[in-house]
């Protein structure tokens, strides 16, 4: 097992390498064979990680049960956006089109390199720098198309998300310091030691590190106030890095919040870590929720669903209740694949309308044969309809609410959810199932529907993938991985 840690680190970095020299053609198949290969090594680990405390690979590198539930998710969303790259890019002809998919490729397989390393890396600082890592290539494939709007993006992005991984790694600091005053001036910042001793560790500095943690990694997470940069990165971001960035990146940023909330819980006990994740997590689904009511542009619709998703997750954790945490888990893999299947879905609208804005899409599903119906099914499934894996975990973390006594809170989630689920819903339903071809949108400009045929087969096959993934959690979850989830829920837990 501790080869696969190593093959998961190499190979993709190896392939990041390889793909900037090789021809377009043979990047693709590299880069999906990659995919496909780090998802089969993730499931590999299952077992052993449901059962074993740790899995280590000379000291730098470990997996346990909370970091491969988010390698999976992770490493699935890498494999089916592989897939769906390679339908998506419309390549110039030439060395110009040569030179951007280069680029594009070297860049995809370099972001994903950078997140699959941040589950398995051991220690809260090589954390924080394989986070960083994410931000500068993520921020250069935001700006790949060399647009006006997404070097913006992308500049707004890389300042706002460098003010908060300069508060994260404040917070390391921080935390170095409090584990000083048990183990000396000069220890590693490994997780077991970290673990081992936060019960003694000063509990005024752990409340203060805590926090800039959820403020900074908060900032990639998109948390509010600090996700001013999400909506404009993920629109204005190629869809295949949109994808990756919303159904990802953010989980990969959720994860570093919990392992200073693993040691923040064996520090503090649970009410303190849980009422700061509570606060934020209220007001990410507050604002997105509104948000969603007023969006006209496709991708920003499905960037405001994610900040929905994150404040869902973090209500969750505030949740005593193990039954919460094993949703807010199943919750980080099911919407990996319903927010890589919507976005997919968005991409092949955007490329058959040449438009982002809903008011001007009309008959998607007249117009999309298959990928039209699939990007509607993501759309309900991200909305936590049956049987889809979203609505089981947003159940467990419901019933967890309710069974912690505090209906209060659950009665706030679900009406807001219910809320975000009418803004998801509406403008999705009028851009794919009206028929009316000739409807005219806010301008006056006709929305025409174009010829009824699907942009690429590609494009097809992943959105089918990302929704056979989503039924597989929603109806029965594998026992393996449930018997994963409920380690994992566990590491998480209380020793008190």
């Amino acid at each position: 097992m501790s080869a696969i840690l190593v093959v998961l680190i190499v190979m993709p970095f190896v392939v990041a390498v390889a793909t900037f020299f090789l021809p377009v053609g043979v990047s693709r198949f590299l880069t999906v064979a990659c995919g496909a290969a780090t998802f089969g090594l993730a499931l590999a680990l299952i077992p052993t990680a449901a059962t074993h405390s740790q899995i280590t690979a000379g000291g730098q590198l470990r997996a346990d049960a909370l970091s491969v539930v988010f390698l999976v998710a992770t490493t699935f969303l890498y494999g089916a956006t592989a897939i769906f790259a390679g339908g998506y890019l419309d390549l110039a002809d030439g060395a110009a089109g040569a030179r951007y998919g280069r680029r594009f490729y070297a860049g995809l397989n370099l972001f994903c390199w950078s997140m699959v390393a941040a589950p398995l890396v051991n220690g809260l600082a090589l954390l924080w720098v394989a986070v960083e890592i994410t931000t500068v290539v993520s921020a250069l494939l935001v700006a790949i198309d060399d647009t006006d709007g997404a070097t913006e993006a992308s500049w707004k992005y890389v300042l706002i998300a460098s003010l908060g991984l300069g508060i994260a790694l404040l917070a390391t600091i921080i935390m170095y310091y409090a584990g000083t005053t048990v183990f000396g001036s000069a220890y590693d910042l490994s997780y077991t030691k970290l673990l081992s001793g936060a019960g003694r560790f000063p509990p005024d500095v752990v409340r203060l590190s805590f926090v800039l943690a959820v403020l900074g990694f908060g900032t990639k997470m998109g948390l509010v106030p600090v996700h001013t940069w999400l909506p404009d990165a993920h629109s204005e971001a190629p869809t295949p890095v949109s994808a990756l960035l919303s159904g990802a990146l953010l989980a990969v940023s959720f994860y570093a919040i919990l392992r200073y909330f693993q040691i923040a819980v064996r520090a503090l006990g649970p009410t303190y870590p849980r009422n700061v994740l509570l606060i934020f997590g209220l007001a990410s689904l507050l604002l997105a929720a509104l948000y969603l009511l007023s969006q006209r542009d496709l991708k920003r619709l499905l960037a405001y669903s994610s900040v929905e998703h994150m404040g869902i997750l973090a209500i969750g954790m505030s949740f005593g209740a193990p039954i919460a945490v094993v949703g807010v888990l199943l919750h980080v893999l099911a919407h990996a694949a319903a927010k890589g299947t919507a976005f997919f879905g968005a991409g092949s609208v955007v490329r058959k309308f040449a438009t982002k804005d809903m008011t001007k899409i009309r008959g998607g599903i007249g117009a999309l044969p298959w990928s039209g119906p699939m990007l509607v099914a993501a759309i309900l499934a991200l909305s936590a309809m049956p049987p889809f894996g979203i609505f089981r975990s947003e159940f467990l973390i419901v019933e967890g609410g309710l069974s912690d006594s505090r209906d209060t809170i659950t009665a706030v989630l679900v009406i807001l959810v219910s809320v975000a689920f009418f803004g998801l819903s509406w403008y999705t339903t009028q851009t794919m199932l009206t028929p009316d071809v000739t409807a005219s949108s806010s301008d006056g400009t006709a929305a025409v529907t174009p010829a009824r045929s699907e942009v690429s087969n590609w494009i097809v096959v992943a959105m089918a993938l990302g929704l056979v993934a989503l039924v597989i959690l929603g109806v029965h979850p594998p026992a393996p991985l449930s018997q994963l989830l409920n380690h994992a829920a566990s590491e998480l837990g209380s020793p008190r």
